[in-house]
């Protein structure tokens, strides 16, 4: 029988239980893996003891914390199937999931109460369980309910082919869909990870970017208990807890979206004691290669992207870091075992896996590979869309050059059509991260009676001076840009709508902009 998420983890346990496994940085805990493994059959036992069996749901609505790390491996190793919820979501959108996914239990924590508070009563039947010290009255005490728990090791019998999570999708377009994922694909996709970012057992990594999204958990936190690696985590990003945690902890790696890297690059860094760091890890959205190079520079790592989805585990390609330069702007090739194409796209249903397009031709990646997900949880008619003729249909437009390294130009419901010309909104984004007086930006269609749709730019300034005249004159002299390319409009605001993972929430700028004056 084929590793399930909980032996690969007690396999871990068995050769290197007395290294320094796990650090909860805010709350000062420090396990070794022997003693990780402990509080993990604790939890698995009291999970037991109340009733949660194999194949029932266990849901998380925290931050980045021990607990969540270790019901991860709890659940795990009970067969019962995880689920983590987007920690920024509001009391209705937690709902809606809840009602989808049916938990038996739900661990929260007490900065995210009074979303839980607004909602419990719609749950009966489910049991709420809080990891603070003082849960309120409708809640038990997560730590008194594992207190007394046996440390022995579960029995249950758990299967390579059982589904061991339900992810939700970020909700970029709409509401959100449970991605299921089975034991064997995250083994296999660990193993990739593993290997595409040359993981070992002295590498020290930093949990800053959440533990509910799968770019962290199956690409970093993951991989590094398979190999035996140390995972420090921080309760949240905070770019100067970050920083102070390299030096502290002599972090070597860790994974940050775009904009959590634009973040640290606008701190002082030459008050932080960098050396340790080796690797840096992005994705969950594009990254400006003027921004890869600062990183780069500045923080003086060398860079690795993985570009994906919920749905393939995360990670279908990766630009290593030899290739940064000589491929600024790809996502890089597919990754092992996997299969990437770009087809033509079409507007009656799931692009057809045949219709190949040609290097350097736009059109929606398709790809397949060990790590695909099932489908999705109760959606049924949406998984076969997806997954037409055993192929993931991801959405995204991009193009494969001649050499098989792909590039991602948008999503297919984000191309600007304007004159009969497609814009492709992360050309022009790229080109305006070139102009010094921006800090992050977003293009987009509007409505146009001429043209059909005009491009906008909605722009956070770095500095305050920019102006709309500043950043069209930039434009107009960018050798990247053709003219129906440049911005029609520009409208400034103080931060872009993103959701956890770092991807800009284009269907709420919109909104949001429908209901604001032009500025």
């Amino acid at each position: 029988m084929y590793l399930t998420i909980g032996k690969l983890f007690e396999q871990t346990v068995a050769k290197f239980g007395k290294k320094e496994a796990l650090v909860d940085r805010p709350r000062g805990i420090r396990w070794t893996y022997q003693e990780w493994n402990n509080e993990v059959n604790k939890l698995a036992n009291t999970l037991l003891a109340t009733g949660v069996r194999k194949g029932d749901r266990v849901s998380t609505f925290l931050f980045n914390s021990y607990e969540l790390g270790t019901v991860y491996f709890a659940a795990a190793k009970i067969g019962a199937i995880i689920n983590p919820i987007n920690f920024r979501l509001k009391a209705d959108e937690v709902s809606y999931i809840l009602h989808d996914a049916e938990p038996k239990i739900v661990l929260f924590e007490h900065a995210l109460e009074p979303q839980i508070t607004k909602i419990h009563d719609q749950f009966p039947s489910v049991s709420f369980w809080s990891i603070d010290e003082s849960p309120p009255a409708f809640a038990s005490s997560y730590h008194e309910n594992v207190k007394s728990a046996s440390t022995t090791q579960p029995m249950t019998e758990v299967f390579e082919s059982d589904t061991y999570a339900i992810m939700y999708t970020s909700g970029t377009t709409g509401r959100p869909k449970g991605v299921m994922h089975r034991h064997r694909d995250m083994i296999e996709h660990s193993l990739i990870c593993i290997s595409s970012l040359t993981m070992s057992t002295s590498d020290i990594g930093l949990v800053t970017a959440p533990m509910f999204h799968c770019a962290e958990l199956h690409c970093c936190f993951l991989p590094r208990v398979h190999v035996g690696a140390k995972n420090v985590i921080i309760h949240h990003f905070d770019a100067k807890e970050v920083l102070h945690t390299i030096k502290d902890e002599g972090i070597t790696s860790f994974f940050a979206a775009p904009t959590m890297w634009n973040m640290l690059l606008q701190e002082n860094l030459e008050l932080y004691d960098l050396t340790s760091l080796e690797l840096g890890l992005y994705g969950a959205a594009p990254m400006a290669p003027v921004l890869v190079n600062a990183c780069k520079e500045k923080l003086g790592i060398e860079l690795v992207q993985a570009y994906g989805m919920t749905e393939m585990g995360p990670a279908i390609t990766f630009l290593g870091k030899d290739e940064q330069l000589s491929k600024a702007g790809s996502a890089g090739r597919a990754c092992f075992n996997h299969e990437v194409r770009v087809v033509k796209p079409n507007e009656n249903g799931p692009s057809e896996p045949e219709d190949i397009l040609p290097p350097g031709e736009v059109g929606e990646i398709i790809v397949k590979g060990p790590a695909m997900m099932i489908g999705y949880f109760n959606r049924k008619e949406a998984s076969e869309e997806a997954l037409y003729k055993g192929w993931y249909h991801s959405g995204d437009l991009g193009y494969l050059d001649k050499d098989g390294f792909l590039f991602v130009a948008d999503r297919v419901d984000d191309m600007v059509i304007s004159g009969g010309e497609n814009v492709y909104p992360r050309e022009v984004e790229d080109a305006l991260y070139e102009h010094e007086g921006i800090l992050d930006v977003a293009v987009l269609g509007e409505p146009d009676e001429l043209w059909g749709e005009k491009v906008i730019a909605v722009v956070v300034k770095k500095d305050q001076n920019v102006t709309a005249e500043d950043l069209e004159n930039f434009c107009k002299h960018s050798e990247k840009l053709a003219p129906y390319k440049r911005p029609r409009r520009y409208v400034f605001v103080d931060q872009l709508p993103r959701n956890a993972s770092g991807k800009i929430q284009k269907f709420l700028l919109r909104e949001d902009l429908k209901n604001q004056e032009v500025k």
